[in-house]
């Protein structure tokens, strides 16, 4: 009797301990299961994340049934309770820090009085949202699966597409607070080892308190921070991730957050979308070139207009100038000055279309941008002319097919419009040749940012400029240096 008293004493110390490790917890519950009188199982869990009528039909019931043969056993240990739950899921583990860390994934922890080892059953609430088309990136055609913030679905996702032994996820558990488990994803036999190992060691570095969503690990591994351009492709779409980790990339995925990273990225990425390889080659060209000609109208135009007009008015034809010079008659502003305004007025407008509930954010955004246009003109505070350039410049800003890269366009838009309002041409060239510097000194784990361009690679350019038929796409990109080169 002795023993046993001991024995439940130091199961009741456990269970003092792992309470003052969780803190004021009032859902963490701790069921006694008496066995032989003497012997006791705790069961604990936190209730408000895990599924408690599981854990009554699988655990408790199938314990009390036992309890007499577990009486006669010589000496009761986690593993032997094993056997007697019906719970796929179930590992053992030691030690109150483990024991917290899994108590609060959701886990319900068999723990028998006398032993410093539990047992963990995996009885998590599987609450998520359901399987949808993604929100951020429109599908015409091709899969209507997006991803979401559960992460064993998102697993699922790319499983169901990639049905092979090579296809490889490394967990990570990230954040001293939020302990958040991230996924890193790669097929072994494409992937390069140097960039598995180098996105492996930028994982293992971060060093912080929480990881929310994607966004904060993106921040942590790129390589420049202060570029404005993404270096890691952002999707919710599972088609997109499965067709990057074929070409050698490495994908990271983020409990409770639907955008998955994928990396190395290029420049040239920033214009394909994972619809090009579900049209024939001649229309995903096309809507490439598409793509690639809005890109340099957003970044020019806008400059273009307010170098010519302020500097260098030789350059139009005269009906031309004429027409602008009647317009900007009554204009008090600069044309930089002009078009800094409508170009803010028109940002303020987009963000409250965005924070706006959706009902009325697309009201704001389209009727509020042509009401205030309409009579910014008629007051005459800016042109017609101009209110033409920034409505051509936000269309061709929507046509990227990556968020992220629309945001790069807009910041490069606003540099290129300054320097074109203090020194004209001269200025717009100086911007572009620092761009193209910019852009040439970016490397995207080991990978050249302009690849196939710069460093040039020929033989890489049937899949960036221009989408060749698949029967001549047989080979992998040279550029991310994969094991495997045949597609």
């Amino acid at each position: 009797m002795e023993k046993g008293a001991a024995a439940l004493k130091a199961g009741d110390q456990a269970v003092e301990r792992l309470k003052q490790e969780l803190g004021t917890s009032p859902d963490f519950n701790c069921q006694p299961v008496p066995i032989g009188g003497e012997t006791a199982v705790y069961c604990l869990y936190l209730a408000s994340i895990t599924q408690c009528a599981m854990i009554e039909e699988q655990i408790l019931k199938p314990l009390l049934e036992a309890r007499t043969r577990l009486a006669g056993e010589p000496a009761l240990d986690p593993e032997r309770l094993s056997d007697y739950i019906p719970i796929a899921r179930k590992s053992l583990g030691g030690g109150v820090r483990e024991a917290a860390k899994n108590l609060l994934d959701g886990q319900c922890l068999l723990l028998t009085a006398g032993t410093a080892a539990f047992l963990s059953c995996d009885v998590a609430r599987s609450d998520y949202r359901a399987v949808a088309e993604p929100e951020t990136e429109a599908v015409i055609r091709g899969p209507r699966e997006g991803f979401v913030e559960d992460l064993q679905v998102n697993m699922a996702l790319i499983r169901k597409r990639l049905k092979t032994p090579h296809l490889v996820f490394e967990p990570f558990v990230i954040g001293t607070e939020t302990a958040t488990n991230v996924y890193m994803a790669y097929l072994s036999n494409v992937a390069n080892d140097a960039v598995v190992g180098e996105f492996r060691r930028r994982i293992e570095a971060v060093r912080t308190d929480g990881i929310l969503e994607s966004a904060y690990i993106e921040e942590w591994i790129q390589d420049k921070t202060l570029s404005p351009f993404p270096q890691l492709a952002s999707t919710e779409r599972p088609d997109a991730v499965a067709a990057k980790l074929l070409e050698g990339h490495v994908a990271v995925l983020v409990d409770g957050s639907p955008m998955a990273l994928a990396g190395p990225l290029t420049f040239f990425q920033l214009f394909s979308s994972p619809e090009d390889y579900y049209q024939r080659a001649d229309i995903a060209t096309l809507l490439r070139w598409l793509r690639m000609f809005a890109f340099v109208l957003s970044i020019f135009v806008p400059s273009l207009y307010i170098a010519i007009v302020s500097y260098h008015q030789e350059l139009l034809p005269t009906q031309l100038l004429i027409s602008l010079a009647a317009q900007r008659e009554e204009v008090p502003f600069p044309a930089v000055i002009e078009a800094l305004i409508m170009f803010i007025t028109f940002e303020i407008l987009r963000e409250a279309g965005l924070r706006m509930p959706r009902i009325a954010g697309q009201a704001i955004s389209i009727v509020g941008a042509l009401v205030i246009g309409q009579a910014a003109v008629e007051a005459g505070f800016v042109t017609a002319a101009m209110v033409i350039i920034v409505s051509l410049t936000a269309i061709s800003n929507y046509i990227s097919p990556m968020y992220g890269f629309g945001i790069a366009q807009r910041i490069v838009q606003f540099v290129f419009m300054l320097l074109a309002g203090v020194m004209g041409l001269f200025g717009l060239l100086c911007g572009v040749f620092v761009l193209f510097i910019h852009l040439v000194s970016i490397r995207s784990f080991g990978v050249h940012y302009m690849a196939p361009l710069a460093p040039m690679m020929p033989s890489d350019f049937k899949d960036t400029l221009v989408r060749l038929p698949r029967k001549f796409m047989r080979g992998q990109p040279r550029e991310f240096k994969a094991k495997n080169n045949t597609r």
